[in-house]
């Protein structure tokens, strides 16, 4: 198990919403840096931040932070983007590449080159964020970029564990961030999310559902789809 205390965090998206949240949260549990990145760093607002420019989908970006970067201990995979691809008939196939490239290669691009390093300091953890949307096609493009992430998280924690790396899952619903702001639904408090988050990182949890949603579905998944799809009985 990884304690947060004194660990040097690397938080992908760190500059709003979840992404801040888990950096005050960090602080907050005395680890010693955290790296903060964005795509502009300027928007990285905490005090004591490392802020660190990443784009997640270029690999030239990503070993320049990696090399930037050499104490890392705790990899926290939280960037992400939405582009309202719902439809897989007619939302344009350049935003349904977007998303996998920024929500799946973008994870497995940043987690390639930070393991070495994590492993080199002697081992640590790594928390991919997820959605409960990994386990309810609701969203087309970005469900399955989430379900894809998932499926990755499962293979890496096979890898990882003999290298000293703990991998933890973090699925939630909706958040009160900038992307869920035109969602008029419940929605959990970012703060709330990430000391959800860190929680399980300590507790070498393999999975972290962080709302009442995202354990209600978990829990369904062995009922089969039209429970989960109640809106197959309307479609015979």
């Amino acid at each position: 198990m990884t304690s947060i205390k004194d660990s040097v965090v690397l938080v992908t998206g760190g500059s709003r919403g979840l992404g801040k949240a888990l950096v005050e949260e960090l602080y907050a549990r005395g680890a010693a840096k955290v790296y903060a990145t964005a795509r502009d760093p300027r928007t990285v607002t905490h005090p004591d931040a490392v802020p660190l420019a990443l784009e997640v989908t270029d690999p030239q970006s990503v070993a320049a932070a990696a090399a930037q970067a050499q104490d890392v201990t705790v990899l926290v995979n939280n960037a992400g983007i939405s582009l309202g691809a719902t439809s897989f008939l007619d939302s344009p196939v350049e935003d349904v590449r977007r998303e996998f490239e920024t929500n799946f290669f973008g994870p497995l691009l940043v987690t390639r080159v930070f393991v070495p390093v994590i492993e080199r300091n002697g081992g640590g953890h790594l928390l991919n964020v997820h959605s409960v949307l990994s386990w309810v096609a609701v969203a087309g493009s970005y469900s399955a970029t989430k379900a894809a992430l998932w499926s990755q998280t499962n293979t890496l924690r096979l890898e990882l564990g003999p290298r000293g790396i703990g991998v933890t899952g973090l699925h939630v619903g909706y958040i009160d961030t900038d992307m869920a702001s035109a969602v008029d639904a419940p929605k959990s408090a970012p703060g709330d999310v990430a000391a959800l988050a860190l929680d399980g990182i300590e507790a070498g949890a393999y999975e972290v559902l962080a709302d009442d949603v995202s354990r209600r579905v978990k829990a369904g998944l062995s009922g089969g789809l039209a429970a989960l799809y109640p809106q197959l009985e309307n479609a015979n």
